[in-house]
């Protein structure tokens, strides 16, 4: 591990459990990208929906969309 990081984890036990909250969400969201995974975000689940609702996009757009998910 690099002295920067072990300087700032260090640092963060001092931080709000809020920001603490934060910052696990964050580094969950690394290493999923890290083991070759990705979870679409409920916003971007929404979007999907509305495309597919509106028209822009088709039941295969969609699900092109998920694929695409399931495998970064």
């Amino acid at each position: 591990m690099n002295v920067r990081l072990k300087e700032l984890l260090a640092r963060v036990e001092t931080w709000p459990e809020s920001e603490q909250a934060e910052l696990a969400e964050i580094l969950e969201e690394i290493e999923q990208r890290h083991r070759g995974e990705y979870r679409a975000t409920p916003e971007e689940l929404q979007s999907l929906d509305e495309a597919e609702a509106s028209g822009i996009a088709g039941e295969q757009d969609v699900e092109a969309a998920f694929a695409s998910f399931r495998r970064v």
